[in-house]
């Protein structure tokens, strides 16, 4: 397909002069009479470059290239004025505009600055088609209060440097909320580097975060780069920090205040330069008066916190949720997409998803293989789906809906909750993490935090 271009220009002779010679160059010319014309058409021709007359009847050159900018995708736009200033050449380069070219227009200079408008143009369109990629694969969906809040903190702190420590649940979209803030960042041409600090070994987490060398220890069988150092220039997402040992966090702090690393058995430290996101589902206060967290390396990570809020409290994103997910899903599970009836989104709305996000993604991709229909009902929800009257903890009294806040009154409805599952299971514990799609390790942490125990069956 030929490249396309769109002049306008009050004057019809240069029209005529420009046409002629751009169709003989191989492009698809249209013209237009005024700005205001031109701006109608642009939607339709969609064109790879415009070129714009700065001296016009009515709606001058400059307006209407601040009024082009306002569309979407915005043109690569080269100004042409008989009457060119120093002053009008700024001004029009300040609204966007891509070059300033002088009439009588010289062909060979005007062709050779379209053909690096239109690489302009080739590449926004390359830039504008990958984040279209990037917010497919990691998106975040929906509109609640609670998630524009979040989506309000990326847009403020993701153009900065500051560090920023992302809490919430298992499950809630934290690792979302990392990716955003990197390619909200300058440094989104650089590497993005995600640590699970809860699934590597204590003994191995120092050489994974900062590197070794040939013989420091058995097995280091080569020099190897760390994570710091891989993501120089870049963004480092430490996931669980929470779970990371104490000897391991003061060489994070080290990092953090003095911008080097040292690798295990090296004597040289290597300088970095890395934006630490931190993320954690514990409450990093509880973990600083037991001791298992430096309380200095917490005020280090902590410079922005940014709290992703559970499905639970952002139920009315659960239609969005199961629509995106319905796309997703069909083609890898291999199945059709079905359509979910009003009562089965209502069923799903009405339970408490502890697994969060997460959880409702794997009810859905169960949904769309077991159900029977060509539609997913209500029914189905509460036969294929476990815990179906996860809404209504049967420990919840009246006594209990006269707490003295909301927060109080979530955190009483999750005990009873998990005390009526692992009642319901005999108190085994994996089979209670099965029903509740929720990992072991989780469960554990919240026995602990509730201070459940058996006796009280």
């Amino acid at each position: 397909m030929s490249n396309r271009v769109l002049v306008i220009d009050d004057e019809g002779g240069i029209r005529d002069a420009l046409r002629q010679v751009l169709e003989y160059e191989g492009w698809q010319v249209k013209t237009a009479a005024s700005g205001g014309e031109g701006i109608s058409v642009y939607p339709e021709f969609r064109p790879h470059v415009v070129l714009l007359d700065v001296k016009m009847a009515g709606l001058d050159g400059l307006e209407t290239l601040s009024r082009l900018h306002d569309l979407d995708p915005p043109p690569v736009v080269i100004m042409i004025s008989g009457h060119g200033t120093i002053a009008t050449a700024v001004q029009a380069t300040q609204r966007g505009a891509f070059d300033f070219i002088e009439k009588p227009l010289d062909t060979d200079r005007l062709l050779v600055t379209l053909r690096n408008a239109l690489q302009q143009s080739s590449l926004a369109g390359e830039n504008r088609e990958l984040k279209r990629t990037i917010d497919t694969r990691f998106p975040m969906v929906g509109t609640s209060p609670g998630l524009e809040q979040v989506r309000a903190m990326i847009a403020r702190v993701g153009p900065t440097h500051a560090r920023v420590l992302i809490m919430g649940e298992n499950g809630s979209g934290k690792e979302l909320v990392a990716r955003a803030l990197h390619e909200a960042s300058p440094r989104r041409e650089r590497a993005f580097i995600e640590v699970n600090c809860a699934a590597i070994p204590s003994e191995l987490i120092e050489s994974e975060l900062f590197g070794h060398m040939k013989g420091s220890f058995t097995g280091a069988f080569a020099d190897r780069a760390g994570k710091f150092e891989l993501s120089d220039g870049g963004t480092l997402f430490l996931d669980e920090i929470g779970d990371m040992s104490l000897s391991a966090q003061a060489k994070v702090l080290r990092v953090l205040q003095e911008g080097v690393v040292t690798r295990i058995g090296a004597a040289k430290p290597i300088q970095v330069d890395v934006r630490v996101l931190a993320a954690t589902n514990k409450v990093v206060e509880e973990e600083i008066a037991l001791g298992r967290f430096r309380e200095d390396l917490y005020y280090r990570l902590n410079v922005v916190p940014i709290t992703v809020p559970p499905l639970r409290d952002r139920l009315e994103d659960i239609p969005a949720l199961v629509q995106h997910f319905l796309g997703t899903l069909s083609a890898g599970a291999g199945v059709a997409s079905k359509p979910v009836t009003p009562e089965a989104i209502r069923g799903l709305q009405r339970r408490q998803w502890p697994g969060n996000v997460r959880e409702l993604r794997n009810a859905i991709e169960r949904l769309l293989i077991l159900a029977p229909g060509r539609q997913i009902t209500a029914a189905d929800v509460e036969r294929l789906l476990p815990a179906g009257d996860a809404s209504v903890p049967p420990e919840l009294t009246p006594e209990t809906g006269r707490t003295s806040n909301l927060e109080t009154f979530k955190l009483d409805a999750e005990r009873a909750y998990l005390l009526s599952k692992l009642r319901e299971n005999a108190w085994n514990v994996a089979e209670t993490a099965r029903a509740l799609n929720m990992p072991r390790s989780n469960l554990y942490k919240r026995i602990e935090k509730f201070q459940l125990t058996r006796e009280e069956t």
